[in-house]
């Protein structure tokens, strides 16, 4: 898949020239490059909002001063959709155990078949758990549409008694009633927010390296630096002569934002004082949300001959609230290695031949036992 990039306004950059590859194409525009505060841990804030007392904050950024709605219903229609997907693709390798075990009562081993029930055991915890997290993001959700719903009728208040006359010393009162529960359901839903942002998981972004039609050469040194928020990420890497690329850092954990996109900015490294911008894109996020890792290129410049392929995998619990290692099944990889164990074939039981050899061997052992060989 591809990420989808933001439409932005449009500045004027450099001409890029090259004497090796695309001589004399120009990277006519670039997209701006928002400025943000390097990544710094915060300290959770204590408040004393009903919001607080009713759920268990932990913030891993300060909260909003402003909520974004219409945002976060498009986040949470995705995350729903992801949280589906990856209830699927374990139920379908529970379904699968399942049968082996069946398929497998008959013809097996007492070891084989309490490894393959104990892997149906540790899928199970694994699913009840995430159907835990769904029910609790479903909660946060709707305690949020509550306080909208709050706040926007505050917000008519406010604007019908603004409107109006002052009128009597009820009415003012009235006013600062509604001014004042406008102010609190707004930092609610601010703190839910917040919460709903911490319930996201994790974005584990892998580099795969560079691709274009006659756009890179030998020698070539590029710059990629990635901003989601707070969080960043510098890599370098070289094009190597058998077109191979080698970078400084392959691989990074973002923790996945509500409202931030991500920014990326390609620079290619000619010489101590000569970089040129390639590219400069800001992309959508909430398609992320999937089950199964997937690699998506991203149009690095307009004309679309340099792209930088990703591969991201979303797990739905955060470094603090990881999963059992055994229970893990959101990498492709792990689930075929899984499977393809599974699918051996089972040890055979004895034979009848056999079987008659291991009973005259214990007759044999109890006789000598009780001296009469």
């Amino acid at each position: 898949m591809s990420l989808s990039v933001r439409p932005q306004r449009r500045v004027l950059v450099t001409k890029i020239n090259r004497s090796q590859s695309f001589a004399g194409v120009n990277s006519s525009a670039d997209r701006p490059f928002r400025n943000l505060s390097p990544f710094t841990p915060t300290v959770s804030r204590k408040t004393g909002s009903r919001v607080s007392r009713m759920f268990s904050m932990s913030h891993k950024s300060p909260p909003p001063k402003v909520p974004q709605p219409n945002r976060l219903d498009e986040v949470y229609e995705a995350l729903k959709k992801g949280l589906t997907a990856y209830l699927e693709v374990h139920q379908l390798e529970l379904e699968k155990l399942s049968t082996q075990i069946r398929e497998s009562k008959r013809n097996s081993r007492l070891g084989f078949l309490y490894d393959l029930d104990k892997q149906v055991k540790s899928i199970e915890r694994f699913l009840r758990r995430l159907e835990f997290h769904a029910s609790k993001i479903d909660e946060l959700y709707e305690a949020y549409c509550i306080q909208r719903r709050l706040r926007d009728g505050a917000h008519n208040m406010v604007k019908a008694y603004s409107t109006g006359s002052p009128g009597s010393r009820e009415a003012r009162e009235s006013l600062a009633e509604a001014s004042k529960g406008y102010k609190e359901y707004t930092e609610n839903m601010c703190l839910l927010e917040n919460e709903l942002e911490s319930q996201l998981g994790e974005f584990h972004i892998r580099m795969k390296g560079l691709a274009g039609f006659a756009r890179l050469c030998a020698g070539d040194q590029y710059e990629i630096f990635m901003k989601y928020g707070r969080q960043r990420w510098k890599l370098r890497g070289r094009i190597e002569v058998n077109s191979k690329q080698v970078w400084d850092s392959e691989e990074m954990v973002f923790l996945p934002l509500i409202t931030e996109f991500l920014s990326i900015k390609v620079t290619e490294l000619k010489s101590l004082a000569n970089h040129v911008v390639v590219g400069n894109v800001s992309c959508e996020t909430k398609d992320l949300f999937a089950a199964l890792p997937q690699v998506v290129a991203v149009d690095i410049n307009d004309l679309g001959t340099l792209k930088l392929s990703l591969e991201v995998t979303w797990n739905p619990f955060d470094k603090d609230d990881q999963p059992s290692a055994a229970s893990s099944v959101n990498k492709a990889s792990t689930v075929n290695k899984r499977f393809s164990t599974y699918n051996q074939s089972p040890p055979d039981t004895p034979s009848l031949r056999e079987q008659a050899f291991y009973v005259s061997m214990h007759q044999a052992g109890l006789l000598r036992r009780h001296g009469q060989w």
